[in-house]
């Protein structure tokens, strides 16, 4: 029976086929990025694709645990007014830096976004399962549909053939 209700689950959290769909076309978008930017800067596949990945897993942890992450946060900065110091400055600058040198925010906006709403469509229906199994489920979704997004041949690749 509960192997049923997890096959009813897109019909009944429909966000959680948006996630996939997002994951695809930025999949495939990632698949044409990773071209260009092999060309236009000598990024191996491989490095492209581990920061790519990397990210969408600390997308995942973030908008699915929230509540563990902000505990042990803030346990450590009310230990030392030092600490607390430190840590905000290490998270501004470090996410600074990354927010102004590279141009791939709005591809994590996109994610983070289809994430969090995939999230709030399963707890709407009542599929709370704790924050590290929810954290699985939509890794899963996420990264099965990165990697048919991955397989699937470029859109635009027909529109400029040559025949």
């Amino acid at each position: 029976m509960a192997l049923l209700q997890l096959l009813l689950l897109p019909f009944r959290a429909p966000l959680l086929v948006v996630l996939f769909g997002v994951a695809l076309v930025m999949g495939n978008h990632w698949t044409q990025l990773q071209v260009d930017l092999a060309n236009a800067r000598g990024m191996t596949p491989q490095m492209f694709w581990t920061v790519e990945l990397v990210q969408c897993l600390v997308v995942v942890v973030i908008c699915t645990m929230p509540d563990l992450l902000m505990r042990r946060l803030s346990l450590l900065m009310i230990s030392s007014r030092v600490i607390s110091l430190v840590v905000t400055l290490l998270l501004v600058i470090t996410s600074g830096i990354y927010l102004l040198r590279l141009n791939l925010l709005a591809d994590l906006l996109i994610v983070s976004s289809a994430v969090l709403l995939a999230r709030l469509d399963l707890t709407r229906v009542g599929f709370v399962p704790p924050s590290l199994v929810m954290m699985v489920i939509l890794s899963l979704v996420l990264f099965s549909g990165i990697w048919v997004g991955y397989l699937l041949p470029s859109p635009t690749s027909s529109l400029f053939a040559t025949g």
